[in-house]
């Protein structure tokens, strides 16, 4: 089954990187596509930001509908107020949660990054007295270590199966 699927990152470092993420899905063959595990729901190219009351609008209006949000992991995204917002949208809403990371992938410029720190080490949930990171809860992958092109789809839905979606 397809999941509507949202993908959190830092713009403007690394949308040559998500977009290749993002996009993968239109290299397969058509009667694959349904099966290949998700349909991008944002529509991230119309993204104008008017300041933050707008961006948490559009990323709330992004979120409706989606049942998993893949956090895309580059050298500068744990630091990116936006990424916080949607992670913590996303797990309130009840989505499931995966990171990748992006470092390895080639940006226009054929250039790779340095692996930047996983975000859900910043976020945490309190349950009976204990805390537990976000990271120890959501999986998070390397995009070309494991072959994330033949795999994001089951590892997007592994996220929503975790949720209970």
């Amino acid at each position: 089954m397809a999941r509507q699927t949202f993908f959190s990152f830092h713009f403007e470092r690394d949308v040559w990187r998500a977009a290749n993420v993002r996009n993968s899905w239109r290299y397969q063959k058509e009667s694959e596509r349904q099966d290949f595990g998700f349909w991008d729901a944002a529509k991230w190219e119309e993204t104008k930001r008017k300041g933050e009351d707008a961006v948490h609008k559009w990323i709330d209006d992004q979120l409706k509908g989606t049942s998993v949000t893949v956090v895309l992991i580059g050298s500068e995204t744990s630091t990116r107020p936006y990424v916080g917002y949607e992670i913590k949208q996303s797990y309130s809403r009840g989505n499931g949660l995966l990171g990748v990371y992006i470092h390895n992938i080639k940006d226009v410029d054929q250039k790779t990054c340095a692996k930047g720190p996983n975000p859900f080490d910043s976020w945490s949930i309190t349950e009976n007295g204990i805390k537990k990171y976000f990271s120890t809860l959501f999986a998070t992958y390397d995009w070309v270590n494991d072959d994330g092109r033949s795999n994001i789809g089951g590892w997007i839905e592994a996220a929503a199966k975790n949720a209970g979606r």
